[in-house]
């Protein structure tokens, strides 16, 4: 079957989005190697995740991907962090600095907070119904 294996996040700086990444949001390190000249292949995903769909982390080049770090999905959320300890990761979360926007929600589909990463994107922390 297929499956979506990497999604590209354009970062700013390597190491400030992998410290993030792991330190927040307790994702684990897949891969960082080094391409040369400055550039990485740096691959993050949650923990428990197994082979699933991960975060290739590409460190800007140029103005133009300079100009989209925080703003690769336009303002709406769009990355969905799927938990099954919603109260106990948000507060790690918080107690990490992360910046939820609204206070959880308990709707029909589950439970759910907008957040930001470190750039700005925003994020849905959510445990399904």
């Amino acid at each position: 079957m297929s499956h979506i294996a990497l999604v590209t996040l354009v970062v700013r700086d390597y190491d400030e989005a992998i410290a993030f990444y792991t330190g927040a949001l307790g994702f684990e390190l897949v891969e960082d190697t080094d391409r040369g000249n400055g550039s990485r292949w740096v691959v993050v995903r949650p923990r428990g995740a197994g082979t699933g769909s991960a975060l290739l982390l590409a460190r800007a080049s140029g103005a133009a991907q300079e100009a989209s770090v925080g703003a690769q999905t336009g303002g709406r959320v769009g990355f969905f962090l799927h938990t099954e300890d919603f109260e106990g990761d948000r507060a790690r979360m918080l107690a990490a600095g992360v910046r939820f926007l609204e206070e959880p929600r308990h709707e029909p589909y589950g439970s759910v907070a907008v957040f930001e990463d470190l750039y700005g994107n925003r994020w849905d922390l959510l445990q399904p119904a």
